[in-house]
């Protein structure tokens, strides 16, 4: 035990000290070219000049009413070593090149193991980017996007470009483009985030071995987009009111979708484009256009324990041989199939087919909807209701649930979710299509 001490004694810094800095015009450059390794810089009430450059290890700590200003100078902070802290620092201000990626606060490669903690950043193109920032944790700051006219002008909340380990976790953004944009990154955990009013909540680019769990995002154009990414791990998030998708595969293999709950009349609960032997489970697609889209042969996905519930179409999938979505022996819950159990094994006894030979002529042809209600129509349907032989290949569940999994929106959030979403308004936020622009 005195070793222990002893050696924690050796290993702090004997000069570190609390530095109170004033807002005073050039006292927080001045109080940052002369702290020490380890020092704690106290920012008094009132506004601060910047951009500064930490490349020490210290605290920079603010007083309530702390507001640092970059003068739309490159990036407000820029934390350049290892083991810093930002905390309690409002941050606004930041140049506007995204080429240069200017941010309220950047984590440069060599700011292993940085913190940036229950900040306010309101005024920058990136609110936080962590650009190869190794272990880096990101949480609790609130986090307001530009508004300007074109969606692709504004930059995102938080960018996470190669920093493994990184951890984004409780913060609330909202405005801007991206909630949190991930690209060419592993390991990383996104969880307990508050995403409004943006164009993807989560958006993953080349980012495998990752967690998005426990966000919720409210109406944004897309929620949650996996693209290009490998053995991720989405549980237990929420979209609510998104205008697009509410989860996306796009060229993802080997991920676990698991618990998550979609709902307000979003286009697609969810789209799987391309996409390879995912497991889709416990999930809750409720009153969407389209339950879930299958395109593009995705194949050797496993779908189990879901809940369809009052989607205009449950599931959208042309094929031509027959895709089982049950996994030993247990299926989902389909809110318009009428069926019997019997034998009360909380299976429905007859099979499932989402889709008939109509719906895949519909989808490839769209000009014959003008024919929805001709008898012939009708005629083609009830034939392959009661002729098995006449059915076309497509989804079977061969072991529907009789009892929907239940998952619904917290409390905390349910104002937010009464909100009508900007979307809905055109004009600054209106981006015809997310995925052209992404």
């Amino acid at each position: 035990m005195r070793f222990v001490l002893l050696f924690c004694l050796l290993a702090a810094p004997v000069w570190a000290e609390r530095v109170s800095v004033p807002a005073t015009p050039g006292a927080l450059v001045r109080a940052v070219a002369e702290a020490q390794e380890g020092d704690v810089l106290i920012l008094a009430p009132g506004r601060h000049d910047g951009p500064v450059v930490l490349n020490v290890p210290l605290t920079l700590e603010g007083e309530t009413g702390a507001v640092v200003d970059g003068h739309g100078l490159g990036s407000v902070i820029t934390v350049d070593a290892a083991g810093v802290t930002v905390r309690g620092v409002g941050v606004t201000n930041s140049g506007r090149s995204h080429d240069a990626i200017d941010a309220g606060v950047k984590l440069t490669k060599r700011a292993r193991g940085a913190r940036v903690l229950d900040n306010t950043l309101t005024g920058n193109l990136v609110g936080v980017e962590v650009h190869g920032a190794r272990d880096a944790l990101v949480k609790g700051n609130q986090i307001e996007g530009l508004r300007l006219a074109r969606m692709n002008d504004r930059g995102n909340g938080i960018y996470v470009w190669n920093a493994p380990g990184s951890v984004v976790e409780g913060n609330t953004v909202r405005y801007g483009r991206d909630g949190i944009f991930s690209n060419s990154s592993k390991k990383n955990v996104y969880r307990d985030n508050l995403f409004r009013d943006l164009r993807f909540a989560v958006h993953y680019m080349y980012t495998n071995d990752s967690e998005v769990s426990g966000n919720v995002s409210i109406g944004n154009h897309l929620g949650f987009a996996m693209m290009y990414s490998d053995r991720i791990v989405a549980r237990d998030n929420i979209s609510v009111n998104d205008r697009d998708h509410g989860v996306m595969l796009n060229f993802t293999n080997q991920s676990d979708i698991f618990g998550n709950l979609v709902t307000g009349g979003t286009e697609k609960c969810a789209f799987v484009y391309n996409s390879h032997r995912n497991l889709l489970a416990e999930n809750v697609f409720d009153g969407c256009e389209i339950g879930v889209h299958f395109t593009a042969g995705s194949e050797r996905n496993t779908i189990t324990g879901n809940a369809f519930v009052g989607n205009r179409t449950q599931v959208k999938y042309v094929g031509t041989k027959d895709v089982e979505w049950s996994f030993e022996g247990r299926g989902n819950y389909w809110s318009d199939h009428a069926a019997f159990d019997l034998d009360g094994d909380a299976r429905a006894d007859s099979a499932y087919r989402p889709n008939d030979l109509m719906d895949h002529i519909l989808w490839s042809q769209p000009a014959a909807k003008l024919l929805m209600g001709a008898p012939a129509v009708q005629l083609v349907r009830w034939s392959q209701a009661q002729f098995p032989a006449a059915r076309t290949g497509g989804v079977v569940d061969s072991h529907p649930l009789v009892t929907a999994p239940s998952r619904s929106l917290p409390e905390p959030f349910q104002l937010y979710a009464q909100a009508v979403p900007l979307w809905t308004k055109g004009g600054e936020d209106d981006d015809p299509d997310a995925l052209q622009s992404h």
